[in-house]
């Protein structure tokens, strides 16, 4: 099962990702988590010791130039396109039970057709994990899905798109259904998040009828809580894990 999670910053992704990610874990499954956000930290969310400590992929640069033959931050210059990326997820991932984590880093972006070895080592990476790995992937992506193609697009078993009561978070989930269309990924359901009422959910329901929404989960000041203290919400006593487990069970 492969799954990529989106939604505007501030929705609440990266909480839903690791609940997801330590239920999966907790009923005895293996899965590679990729921290695929830039400004999201999904290492500590899930609990793992000095989280702060684990550097994106992106910043390797001894690593991509020992796989691209190039300099990070160079362009327009001879690199290798498709480097060896297999032995990664095992030598680069931190450790939790059965989750192995990897933090990418951002892509570097410029104008149209712009290639750098970073962008390239991690594309690599993510066509390997989709398409290679015989195990669960969990993706926590930026606000966007800009870390994946063509090619990997069709082998998502599902975007799941977090919002939240709020215009801006219902124009995130457009664009990103716009950005998903264009590469082919249909597969796409709805969480809604931060619900304080029937009318939060019949809000969601609503303006995004068009949607099949998995679940919603009730704004819980534990979970805000438990960000603010370090720990994750996974080990902490909310509704929000039993409606993952909830979830889960529809995935």
């Amino acid at each position: 099962m492969k799954l990529a999670v989106s939604g505007k910053g501030g929705v609440g992704k990266t909480t839903f990702s690791a609940l997801l990610i330590r239920s999966l874990s907790a009923q005895g499954k293996h899965i590679l988590a990729i921290d695929a956000d830039p400004d999201a930290n999904l290492a500590a969310a899930l609990g793992i010791p000095d989280a702060d400590k684990i550097t994106p992929i992106a910043d390797m640069e001894e690593l991509i130039f020992e796989r691209t033959e190039a300099k990070p931050g160079s362009m327009g210059g001879f690199f290798k396109l498709n480097p060896k990326v297999d032995d990664l997820p095992e030598a680069l991932s931190a450790k939790l039970d059965h989750i192995k984590l990897m933090r990418l880093g951002g892509i570097q972006k410029g104008g149209a057709g712009c290639i750098c070895p970073e962008s390239t080592l991690l594309r690599a990476l993510i066509t390997h994990i989709i398409l290679a790995r015989n195990e669960i992937v969990v993706m926590d992506m930026e606000a966007g899905i800009e870390h994946l193609g063509r090619a990997t697009a069709s082998a998502v078993d599902k975007l799941i798109v977090v919002v939240e009561p709020g215009r801006r978070s219902m124009d995130t989930a457009g664009h990103i259904n716009q950005l998903a269309s264009e590469i082919g990924l249909k597969n796409i359901v709805l969480v809604g998040n931060k619900i304080r009422s029937s009318k939060d959910e019949k809000f969601l329901l609503t303006h995004l009828n068009n949607y099949r929404f998995l679940g919603f989960i009730p704004y819980d000041e534990t979970l805000i809580e438990a960000d603010l203290d370090g720990i994750s919400p996974f080990d902490v006593d909310s509704v929000a894990k039993e409606r993952v487990s909830d979830m889960l069970s529809n995935l």
